[in-house]
């Protein structure tokens, strides 16, 4: 391809459709899972790129079952203009952490909380 019409290929570029959507990932136990000894599952916050949050919540749901997860329940919390509208505050860490989740067309998790039967039988 000549020089000039290569120059005129990246300029003309669309911009990405990708979004950042927040989830929050129920999961149960399964052989390999690296949960602590005695949790029942646990929630993951993620944050997932997708064209729509139903492609993100796809993406996310594939990736933690290649992790050995059992992803049971998915709640969307929408992107990060949706949230700010609704009054979340959203500290610069997590900001940072969507802005990576975009850059790498990816699923970051943010967090992960341990669920256990007993008050306390995570502290053993």
């Amino acid at each position: 391809m000549p020089r000039s019409n290569l120059k005129a290929v990246i300029m003309t570029k669309k911009p990405s459709r990708q979004k950042v959507f927040t989830l929050l990932v129920e999961v149960g136990r399964s052989d390999d899972d690296g949960m602590p000894k005695g949790a029942t599952g646990a929630a993951l916050m993620c944050y997932a790129s997708g064209i729509d949050e139903a492609e993100a919540v796809r993406e996310t749901v594939a990736i933690l079952k290649q992790a050995d997860l059992s992803p049971l329940d998915v709640s969307g919390y929408g992107t990060l203009d949706e949230r700010l509208a609704e009054g979340h505050e959203i500290s610069d860490d997590e900001k940072e952490l969507m802005q990576r989740a975009l850059d790498e067309n990816s699923v970051i998790v943010a967090q992960m909380t341990p669920f256990f039967d007993e008050p306390g039988s995570g502290d053993q």
